[in-house]
C-alpha cells in the first residue's frame, strides 16, 4: 500500500477546497461565488481578474461575506519591488499570496508579508519536462521542485505551490513544515484538450500530503456547479475521518 501523507494541519476541512475564480469579469466572479453559497469559503483570485477592473474591491466584497482570499499573481520583479507590493498586500486581508523568483526575491517577500502567508511557487503544472528544457533548466522535475522548496522553507515562507506529483516528496524530505497548495486537481483523469500536464485527483492530491488544493475548470465549467463543488468537498471530507 503507498504511503499517506494526509495533512495534520488544524485546517477546517471544508477549506481545504480552494476555487479558482478564473473568469473573465468581476460581475461574473460575484455571480460565480453567490450560485457557489456556502459550498466554497476559499477563493483564489489571479491574473484574468486582476484585469478585470475593481480587483481590490472585489476581494474587499469576498472578505465582508466570510470569504477567505488567496491571490495568485505571482509576484516576480526587483527585490525591493516584490517587498513593497508584499507589504502593501498584506494591509488588505488577504490570506495567501504568491511569488515566484530567487532567493532575494523570497527574502523580501518574507521580511514584508505580515499575517499574509507568502507561498513560492516551483514549477507550473502546465510544464513538463519539455518545457523545462526549453526553459533552461537541465534538471528533473522533482529535482527542480524540491530545490525550490528547500529554499523557501529556509528563507521564511510559508509554503509552496506544487503539483501533487511531487508532494509525497516533499513531505518525505521536509515533514510538515510548509504548507503545500496543489493545482491541477481533476476528480477524474485528465482530458487530452486540458492545458495542465500535472495532474492528480482529489483523493491523489491529499494522501500525498497537499493542504489546499485548487480547482478551477472541473466546478466552472459543470452542468451544476454547487453541486460539483459539493461532491468535491465530501471528496475531501472522506480524506480526513
Amino acid at each position: 500500500m503507498t504511503q499517506s501523507f494526509i495533512s495534520t494541519k488544524s485546517i477546517p476541512v471544508n477549506e481545504r477546497l480552494i476555487m479558482a475564480l478564473d473568469v473573465p469579469s468581476i460581475d461574473e466572479a460575484k455571480a460565480l461565488v453567490e450560485e457557489l453559497g456556502d459550498g466554497v469559503i476559499f477563493y483564489k483570485v489571479g491574473m484574468e481578474l486582476f484585469m478585470c477592473g475593481d480587483y481590490f474591491g472585489f476581494i474587499e466584497w469576498l472578505k465582508a461575506r466570510g470569504k477567505k482570499v488567496f491571490v495568485d499573481l505571482k509576484f516576480f520583479d526587483v527585490p525591493a519591488t516584490v517587498g513593497r507590493a508584499i507589504a502593501a498586500l498584506s494591509q488588505k486581508g488577504v490570506d495567501l499570496a504568491t511569488i515566484h523568483g530567487n532567493d532575494a526575491i523570497m527574502e523580501a517577500a518574507a521580511a514584508n508579508k505580515g499575517d499574509l502567508k507568502v507561498l513560492a511557487v516551483t514549477a507550473l503544472t502546465s510544464l513538463d519536462r519539455g518545457d523545462l528544457d526549453d526553459l533552461g533548466f537541465q534538471c528533473d522535475v522533482r529535482e527542480l521542485v524540491l530545490s525550490r522548496a528547500k529554499r523557501a522553507l529556509a528563507i521564511g515562507c510559508d509554503g509552496i505551490v506544487s503539483s501533487g506529483l511531487e508532494v509525497s516528496m516533499l513531505r518525505e524530505e521536509l515533514d510538515n513544515k510548509l504548507l503545500v497548495i496543489t493545482p491541477g486537481v481533476r476528480p477524474v483523469d485528465n482530458r487530452e484538450d486540458d492545458d495542465q500536464k500535472r495532474v492528480v485527483t482529489v483523493e491523489g492530491a491529499f494522501q500525498n500530503g497537499a493542504d489546499y488544493i485548487v480547482v478551477g475548470r472541473p466546478i466552472r465549467d459543470a452542468a451544476n456547479r454547487k453541486a460539483m463543488a459539493e461532491t468535491m468537498q465530501a471528496q475531501i471530507a472522506a480524506q480526513f475521518v
